[in-house]
């Protein structure tokens, strides 16, 4: 069958028409995923594409069974699978020349250490009023790591930190996109979160005061009774339209002494405190015109009404607006910009700023506020559309009040228009859609804002990715070299793209030929370089790279696709399975499930295209012409069918197995039996999580969160959300409110493990194993229960109760909870059983399917040449793994090998800078005495995290060292 397969590919070429589209788009955040492009033109070309597949299925079975009229069912049957594999097979199979690497639109650089290093220096020594623009300065060097805690921490310090009301409004809604709430059911955008960081009225506060970012808000605070009271008349008095003399208090009749004559009204005013609202009414009044010896004023020609008048007088004595109707203080700010009266302007400004609540009243007041210069009136315009992004971000009112050159200008004059501001509506509207107008115009204005050169390359460099997908290549060309030109190395690769798109291939190779000879070389050049290669100098190339940077994910689907042409499926399988064996992927696991159809599998393509739709449930498979679900009824057909019991049976087993993708795909399919299923959502998020998919993990929490049947379930994940977003203290805080309304396994765990992770003193650990037994005690599935037995047993080794410990990882791995087996083995390490810890491991090693992690323990276990070698198998497994780099860098630093120690460490270094790799190179270099490059990782090591006691023990002790050398 296989060859059969083949060789109806070659006679149709692989059918021509998919050439025009690539497999796998550019950017890996456009919403189609692999086909991202072609997908995004709807779904009548997706409809068309079934259809037609479906009529081959069709007249191929017609024609399979007419030759076959005599045949057994089972030869078919055979028959039937034979054909379905060829068919999607001959519209399936990408080639190698359709699958060009993308182009990170994130900062990149050839030294990120030295990059973070200088940052880091520069973030002690700047002073306190510009520190959040350090800080915004990490979160694009961090933007384009796979973890995310590290740009959210920066942003948060952003915020921490920001002085005007502009950057609080901006970073605040920010912070709330990077939780996505505007997902969550039942949330308004101007919600108070409960913390002063993110309160809408907090934001429009100007000032600078980090240590109150994190306290309460008192929006959440009670009310005292006396406040309730207040609150209570407030309530009850509504905004007049006009203004009665008994809402303020007179002075006496003496004190006016002159009047404003506005039609044939006239307002009674006192002429020194109308005189005191400006220098222009000073000067009118008591200057040398002549309504200065006027005791009638005619005031009708400038357009203010007498209210408006009237309520001026009032101001003059009282200094507040809160009374007056919202109208007449719409005049007011009209008046006070005319005659430059400071404070009322500044009143008018806060009191209208304080009435926008909802996208209707923004819009109402946006324009008026630019036109009148009123700075907090549209910071809380702006700060209700930013919060309603990204939807806000289709309605084409809005974007047009920030696209175009002329809008940012305007924005500009009150203080509104600034990097940060276009650097967070350009990432929105890439994640939408990247090629759009308004991705293009929002990248271009952000390109004016921006001042320092790291602005400059991030706002270049990303215009050039946009014009690439677009495929306008000279300009992408232009910008490329724009960025590469402001010190961006990495956009050469861009430019060189550029190029070889505009028929100059020979020109793109020279341009990488150059960068890896003037340049410290790094994977990302040697695969670039391979495009513009063939035969054996483009393999070498994608060897290269894999060996600097495993995580590259190209160079192992041009290998896998190459050694498919070539018949060796087999060999392309176990090719793809190297990479998502540790970074898992949706164009990886499409080529996979395509490889897998040509050889008939269909339990396991249906496997990864379930496990695909997990990661992104929009992608879209056959070169961008068939959404994934409808594979996914192609292919089900195929399979055994299996009831909501089977897969629960399933699920256990893939799960005691630690089958993290074939669990994936059981989750998949019970939802699409059962999609109100929070709990489902729930176990597809703590999947999701230990495949480092932190953006599909969250999504399904959120999915968890909006489809909870309980009060106390709801806060739960919202107390998940918060912890996996950096907020621990707020999870706590849902976790007990849940606890208040019912007592449930999932409240008390998640306490439990929100306090481990924050909390290493015994006496705490003891209130941990409280929480968990309570978790024990209550109802849940064999599944969590065996994660909350394991969890107890590793604090109970924690605190020195080893037979406890035992006693529960048994209990464990009674009910299938397979990762028992490494903290059994721990405890008997600890027992001095190193052989029993030893088989321990090895029994995990049988059992598990992702087992990196298990080899790697196991090392611990063992004499030294049994551990390299077990060290070796993990790095082989995962190589993202860091304790096998730091064992063999320090074995070579045992054996008076430093260099070799170093080496082992930068290698690792240069695809993840870890803090661990890091602080340990840091020793190594302390230990040789070269201080500067002490320093160096030692400065990079505290950028990742500024908390990290033995590196800033370290540090200082290298600082001194180098105050005392010789000048």
């Amino acid at each position: 069958m296989q060859q059969h397969i083949f060789n109806t590919m070659r006679s149709l070429k692989m059918i021509d028409g998919c050439k025009g589209t690539q497999v796998y788009a550019l950017n890996p955040m456009t919403s189609g995923g692999g086909g991202g492009a072609a997908g995004g033109g709807g779904g009548g070309v997706g409809e068309k594409f079934l259809h037609h597949l479906q009529d081959h299925l069709k007249v191929n079975s017609i024609r399979s069974k007419s030759h076959r009229r005599y045949q057994s069912i089972s030869e078919t049957s055979n028959a039937n699978s034979t054909i379905l594999a060829e068919a999607l097979a001959i519209y399936g199979l990408p080639q190698t020349d359709l699958i060009d690497p993308h182009i990170d639109p994130s900062l990149k650089f050839v030294d990120f250490v030295g990059v973070i290093s200088d940052v880091y220096r520069r973030l002690q020594s700047c002073p306190e009023f510009e520190k959040s623009g350090a800080y915004m300065e990490q979160c694009a060097i961090f933007r384009g790591l796979p973890d995310p805690k590290l740009f959210r921490r920066c942003l948060r310090s952003a915020r921490e930190h920001a002085v005007d009301v502009h950057s609080k409004v901006v970073l605040s809604a920010w912070l709330r996109f990077e939780r996505r709430e505007d997902e969550l059911l039942g949330v308004s955008a101007m919600d108070c979160s409960g913390w002063s960081m993110e309160c809408p009225k907090s934001s429009l506060v100007p000032g600078y005061n980090p240590e109150s970012a994190h306290d309460t808000c008192t929006c959440s605070l009670p009310l005292e009774e006396d406040d309730k009271g207040v609150e209570s008349d407030d309530q009850g008095q509504e905004c007049s339209t006009s203004i009665s003399n008994a809402d303020v208090e007179y002075d006496d009749d003496d004190d006016y002494n002159m009047w404003f004559c506005v039609g044939e009204d006239e307002v009674r005013c006192n002429r020194y405190k109308m005189a005191s609202l400006s220098r222009p009414f000073r000067s009118m009044l008591y200057g040398s015109f002549m309504e200065s010896r006027k005791e009638r004023i005619h005031f009708t020609q400038n357009g203010i009404s007498a209210k408006a008048m009237e309520a001026a007088e009032i101001f003059s004595r009282v200094k507040s607006v809160d009374s007056f109707d919202p109208n007449v203080v719409v005049e007011l700010l009209v008046l006070a910009n005319r005659f430059c009266c400071d404070e009322l302007r500044s009143s008018c400004d806060a009191y209208l700023a304080s009435l926008v609540d909802d996208m209707d009243t923004a819009m109402l007041f946006f324009e008026y506020g630019l036109d009148e210069t009123a700075y907090l009136l549209v910071a809380a315009c702006m700060q209700v559309i930013l919060k309603e992004l990204p939807s806000s971000m289709h309605n084409p009112s809005v974007m047009k009040l920030f696209c175009s050159s002329e809008a940012r200008e305007r924005l500009a004059s009150v203080g509104h228009a600034s990097f940060l501001l276009y650097s967070f509506l350009s990432l929105i509207a890439m994640e939408e859609d990247l090629k759009s107008n308004t991705t293009v115009m929002l990248l271009e204005r952000m390109g004016e804002c921006a001042a320092e050169n790291w602005q400059k390359q991030l706002a270049f460099h990303q215009l050039g990715c946009v014009m690439l997908e677009r495929k306008e290549y000279k300009d992408a060309q232009k910008w490329f070299e724009a960025a590469v030109e402001t010190g961006h190395v990495y956009s050469v690769v861009g430019v060189a793209r550029a190029k070889h798109k505009r028929g100059h291939k020979y020109k793109a190779y020279t341009l990488m030929n150059s960068l890896i000879s003037n340049y410290n070389p790094c994977g990302w050049m040697y695969q670039e370089r391979s495009l513009y290669t063939s035969g054996k100098e483009k393999m070498m190339d994608l060897n290269t790279a894999t060996d600097m940077d495993p995580t590259l994910s190209y160079p192992y689907k041009y290998r896998a696709i190459s050694m498919m042409e070539e018949d060796k499926l087999g060999a392309a399988i176990s090719e793809i399975n190297k990479i998502i064996g540790f970074k898992v992927s949706p164009d990886c696991l499409e080529l996979r499930a395509w490889f897998l159809i040509a050889l008939g599998d269909y339990e396991g393509a249906l496997t990864d295209i379930r496990a695909l739709l997990t990661l992104d449930p929009q992608y879209i498979v056959f070169h961008g012409k068939l959404h994934g679900d409808q594979l996914v009824e192609l292919l089900r057909h195929n399979v055994e069918q299996r009831n909501q019991a089977d897969c629960w049976m399933q699920l256990y087993d893939r799960w005691s197995s630690v089958d993290d993708i074939g669990s994936l795909a059981v989750v998949h399919h019970m939802l699409a039996n059962d999609p109100g299923k929070s709990l489902l959502r729930f176990r597809q998020s703590l999947l999701l999580l230990r495949l480092n998919c932190h953006k599909a993990a969250m999504r399904s929490l959120r999915m968890a969160r909006n489809h909870a049947a309980s009060e106390h379930e709801k806060l739960i994940y919202e107390g998940w959300i918060l912890y996996d977003t950096g907020y621990r203290e707020e999870a706590i805080a849902k976790a007990d409110k849940s606890i208040s309304i019912q007592r449930s396994f999932e409240a008390f765990f998640l306490k439990a493990y929100v306090l481990s992770e924050t909390t290493t003193d015994h006496e705490s650990s003891f209130y941990v194993i409280k929480l968990l037994e309570d978790a024990l005690s209550c109802p849940s599935d064999g599944l969590r229960k065996g994660q909350a037995l394991s969890n107890l047993a590793s604090i109970y080794v924690d605190v020195d109760k080893l037979d406890l410990a035992v006693d529960r990882y048994m209990n464990a791995l009674n009910i299938k909870h397979t990762r028992a087996h490494q903290g059994l083995a721990r405890v008997y390490h600890l027992k001095n059983l190193r052989k029993a810890a030893y088989d321990e491991m090895t029994k995990l090693i049988e059992k598990a399917r992702n087992n990196a992690s298990a080899y790697e323990k196991r090392s611990e276990y063992c004499d030294r040449e049994m551990a390299k070698s077990d060290l070796s198998m993990a790095t082989r497994l995962d190589p993202l793994r860091t304790f096998p780099y730091r064992y063999r860098a320090a074995v070579l630093m045992d054996d008076h090998k430093e260099a070799e120690a170093i080496s082992e460490l930068s290698k690792a270094i240069a695809f993840k800078p870890d803090l661990q790799l890091l602080h340990l190179r840091s020793a190594f270099h302390d230990s040789m005495g070269d201080i500067t490059s002490t320093l160096r990782d030692c400065e990079a090591t505290l950028c990742l995290d500024p908390n990290h006691a033995d590196s800033l023990e370290l540090y200082r002790k290298a600082q001194k060292r180098a105050e005392e050398q010789p000048k």
